[in-house]
């Protein structure tokens, strides 16, 4: 399935403050044509290639291989093309009562989503295509957030509800950048000394000073990360520490568990290359000892379109926080006759 131009419409504001991205090693490509030998990539003035532009990383691909897979890395083209048509079938088939009707016409119609590179998982190590198994701490802290998860549900005021229905964060910016079920776009806006992602669902600006700066002393804790770029050779490489243990880890509820939690040890490197003029292949690995037996590794190929990304004005439309807790008060009246 070949990805084509499309125009969004959801956000922009902050175009400046964004700057650039760029993948790690070509694999065996699905939705991309390989690179031509000769192809070299447009460079800025300082020699580095220009990752500059509007990008979607919308993908069929699941985040963790279906089980049935076992360490099938790669679909052919035929089962790709079904596994494909699979999924349409399904997004085609919501019914008018389901919650998320209307985000058919955005996942079909403005995305022309395919399989990553063949790949049955965005996750290639470990070999199984899984996250691997959580550490004794990693379950404590399951328990932990399955409580939280229960608080939630009470929704006994809106600091209990998660940040995407308070339009904090979705959790798409990364890292890793896992991408959503719908308006999975980016833009890129590049400088000799920074680079930084603008993602359109809520609206997130991910600024990542380049070239050899130090991470943020150890005390000091975001959200999103600290990240710290460099270039290795046209590669650019992320890493990114000091982490809260609020990070949202979140990936397309369409293609990715809802219940993926790190801790505040979460430590992720990422791989940006551009491998041909309208693709970027991402890698990322995933480390975090005090959640995870063992680190995790993934990839993703991220593709250019038209533009531009619009306003994603996610408060100024946000009934639904203001409803899910009339709803509880108004169950719990019920409850207490």
């Amino acid at each position: 399935m070949r990805f084509r131009l499309h125009k969004s419409a959801i956000s922009t504001t902050v175009l400046s403050a964004i700057l650039a991205l760029a993948p790690a090693e070509a694999q065996t490509a699905k939705s991309v044509a390989k690179a031509p030998k000769t192809w070299t990539p447009a460079r800025m003035t300082d020699g580095h290639p220009d990752l500059q532009g509007y990008w979607t990383n919308a993908t069929f691909t699941p985040l963790e291989r279906p089980a049935e897979l076992g360490i099938k890395e790669f679909f052919t083209e035929e089962e790709a093309a079904a596994f494909e048509k699979q999924r349409l079938l399904r997004e085609n088939s919501q019914t008018a009562d389901d919650l998320h009707y209307d985000n058919v016409a955005w996942q079909t119609e403005n995305y022309a989503k395919g399989v990553s590179s063949y790949r049955t998982s965005l996750i290639f190590d470990p070999p199984d295509g899984k996250i691997p198994p959580l550490t004794s701490n990693g379950r404590k802290r399951a328990v932990a957030q399955a409580e939280k998860a229960r608080r939630r549900n009470l929704a006994e005021g809106a600091s209990d509800r998660n940040l995407a229905e308070r339009c904090i964060s979705w959790g798409a910016e990364g890292p890793p950048m896992l991408g959503t079920t719908y308006n999975a776009n980016l833009q890129i806006v590049q400088t000799a000394s920074s680079v930084a992602i603008y993602t359109e669902m809520v609206h997130n600006v991910r600024i990542i000073p380049v070239g050899g700066r130090s991470h943020l002393p150890s005390g000091i804790r975001q959200l999103d990360g600290d990240s710290r770029g460099h270039w290795d050779g046209d590669t650019l490489v992320v890493d990114t520490a000091n982490f809260t243990d609020e990070t949202p880890f979140r990936g397309s509820p369409a293609t990715a568990r809802q219940d993926i939690y790190s801790s505040e040890n979460l430590h992720v490197v990422e791989r940006f290359k551009l491998i041909d003029s309208n693709t970027i292949q991402y890698r990322f690995t995933v480390d975090d000892p005090a959640v995870w037996e063992k680190p995790w590794s993934g990839e993703v190929m991220i593709h250019r379109f038209e533009g531009p990304i619009l306003e994603y004005a996610c408060h100024e439309g946000n009934y639904g926080l203001a409803n899910i807790l009339a709803g509880a008060r108004a169950a719990e009246q019920k409850a207490a006759k």
